[in-house]
């Protein structure tokens, strides 16, 4: 059985354009959808996730499950870092 990660739901956006993201801080956004991570800065955030947004990613089988606190995610890719040389 699959098991969504938790996500703190003041984390999470909708950009102007539609794409549902992620934010992990050090401008670094994860578009929920597709996975892909870029650099954003908060001023491109067009507002907190909304119920009927999250019902979509819930029916995409993004998200298992949603509340008022946690958003909880299926996998994702993990964040990009650097390589230790």
């Amino acid at each position: 059985m699959q098991s969504g990660v938790p996500i703190d739901r003041q984390w999470i956006y909708v950009l102007e354009d539609g794409r549902p993201i992620i934010d992990w801080g050090e401008d670094l956004i994860q578009d929920i959808l597709s996975g892909d991570f870029f650099p954003a800065k908060r001023s491109e955030d067009s507002h907190p996730i909304r119920d009927d947004e999250l019902d979509m990613l819930k029916r995409a089988g993004r998200v298992e499950r949603f509340d008022a606190r946690h958003v909880y995610i299926f996998s994702l890719p993990e964040r990009p870092r650097p390589t230790i040389e």
